[in-house]
């Protein structure tokens, strides 16, 4: 079975209490839990969340040989994070970068995402059905 890891950065564990306006009032644990019952014999979902860039990075290493797709949404990283750039350049497994809100719709310095060179595809704006999405495109691209 495919293993597919989700990794959030920094501040995306306060999903559903956090500027609920942009990113909705559900807690991403129980999107999580969605996700699982979604995609239940076609893959092995887990997921990762830290504030850490170090521990984000600790966590791309480990399963960034292993694994067989990672969907990240690496939050305020994605701008400015070289070290997290670097990591995604130095794996194998394919990722595909994810943004709960349109980055392009929002402040200026949102706009750029270092990360982004570094993955298959990016997907913005489309709420929490953007990790979905991430997912099915991850396990097509195995599965064919």
């Amino acid at each position: 079975m495919k293993q597919i890891t989700i990794i959030n950065g920094p501040n995306l564990n306060l999903l559903g209490k956090r500027e609920i306006s942009i990113y909705g009032d559900q807690p991403f644990e129980s999107f999580f839990e969605d996700l699982k019952s979604r995609f239940e014999g076609r893959g092995a979902l887990t997921y990762f969340q830290s504030n850490h860039e170090g521990a984000l990075i600790d966590k791309i290493h480990e399963i960034g040989f292993a694994g067989d797709g990672i969907v990240l949404n690496a939050g305020a990283l994605t701008h400015y994070s070289h070290a997290l750039a670097d990591a995604l350049q130095a794996i194998k497994s394919p990722v595909v970068e994810v943004h709960i809100s349109n980055i392009h719709a929002r402040e200026a310095f949102r706009h750029t995402s270092l990360t982004a060179a570094h993955a298959r595809g990016s997907i913005a704006g489309l709420g929490f059905e953007g990790y979905a999405l991430a997912i099915e495109y991850l396990l097509s691209s195995l599965e064919g």
